[in-house]
């Protein structure tokens, strides 16, 4: 039976959306190592499948997928906030919103059409993840998006640092996997920053809100650091795009003079929060301050970091690169990105053999033995 339950049920597929090329490229590379190394076929040059997604001058649009894909595992890698992606409607350049590469998604599965035995789709950074609860009368965008995905066809959603993991609660029989960067994260700054100590004494993990101590309670326990966190006054008056504006961030916690902080959160957006979390805790006495960030969006620009970064606010950035960055950001010297593909990798071979992800989505056994190799395990 186990033997049974370690088979694939398919061929494997793989399919990169517009704007995953790179991140595809190195995820069907990995595959194709694993696959020599098991003696599988050794005529497998790709494991990916071809796509196109034309577009009519009105911008509307259609998938065709120009390979067959019945009784394949289909893995489809999916960046909705790629707006580095262009298309021409009306005679413009348009660039691809998260509702255009959610559209393309919708339309590649029914291309697709029942044939595979299995479809996993793979969403870094979840679409409509913010708009996870109602206020009022608005709409629940998130879980109506599962469930239309679900009721597609999809049998695994996988994700990172969802905004909010309950979200999952809209398909509670179907597949979804919310996973954290964490040890990608702690391997970038060791890396990066040879002189980190990750001494109690000396080292701090900080939550900028109250919705994000799940993830540095989580660095606090593994490293066997101390924490605090920041929460946010609001002007529940005034509504500002959307949102009731932050009148003041208020820290409680541990004294941070002398020490060098890590701010953990899910995303940067504006960064006003991330800028104004850094320069409280400068004030504090904070030596140098880093930041773990999944996804880094920077909506409005780069021009407030950079000021930041020459007031010494912050030293550097840690990001993923599962959402699309453009390339003056990769040239600022602060900011790293933290490579995503072999985890995403492994994640499809874990699936696609049908094996536990357990010792995937908890990674201290893996943080704990890198450490120890690089000489950082400090034990209190």
């Amino acid at each position: 039976m186990d033997d049974v339950r370690k088979s694939p049920i398919g061929k494997l597929g793989l399919i990169g959306m517009k704007g995953c090329e790179e991140i595809t490229d190195k995820i069907d590379g990995y595959l194709l190592e694993w696959a020599r190394e098991r003696n599988l076929d050794p005529d497998i040059t790709t494991f990916k499948i071809a796509y196109q997604c034309p577009r009519f001058s009105s911008g509307e649009a259609k998938a065709v997928i120009t390979e067959s894909v019945r009784g394949f595992d289909v893995f489809i890698v999916c960046d909705v906030f790629n707006y580095g992606v262009t298309y021409k409607m009306y005679g413009m350049e348009v660039p691809m919103s998260p509702d255009d590469h959610y559209a393309d998604l919708k339309r590649l599965i029914a291309a697709i059409g029942g044939k595979a035995k299995r479809i996993t789709v793979i969403m870094p950074m979840l679409y409509e993840s913010r708009q996870h609860k109602r206020n009022a009368r608005e709409s629940l965008d998130c879980a109506i998006a599962l469930q239309e995905l679900n009721n597609m066809g999809v049998d695994n959603i996988i994700t990172f640092d969802a905004h909010d993991p309950r979200v999952q609660n809209a398909i509670p029989l179907s597949g979804f996997e919310n996973v954290q960067p964490f040890y990608q994260m702690i391997k970038a700054l060791v890396n990066n920053v040879p002189d980190i100590e990750f001494d109690k004494h000396k080292l701090m993990m900080v939550s900028p809100d109250e919705g994000g101590m799940g993830r540095s309670i989580y660095y606090a326990s593994v490293l066997e650091l101390e924490m605090g966190m920041f929460y946010k006054r609001r002007d529940y008056s005034v509504v500002i795009n959307g949102h009731n504006p932050i009148i003041s961030h208020d820290f409680l916690g541990d004294n941070v003079e002398g020490m060098d902080v890590i701010i953990v959160d899910d995303m940067i957006s504006s960064g006003e929060s991330l800028i104004d979390v850094s320069r409280k805790l400068k004030e504090r006495g904070a030596k140098r301050i880093f930041a773990f960030i999944s996804f880094s969006l920077f909506v409005d620009g780069l021009e407030k970091f950079d000021k930041a970064y020459e007031e010494g606010y912050f030293e550097k950035i840690f990001s993923t690169n599962m959402v699309y960055a453009k390339p003056e950001l990769l040239a600022r010297e602060w900011f790293v990105q933290a490579d995503m593909s072999k985890y995403i990798s492994l994640i499809i071979d874990t699936l696609y053999w049908n094996k536990t992800m357990a010792d995937l989505l908890d990674p201290v056994k893996r943080i704990k033995n890198f450490l120890e190799r690089k000489g950082k395990l400090v034990k209190h």
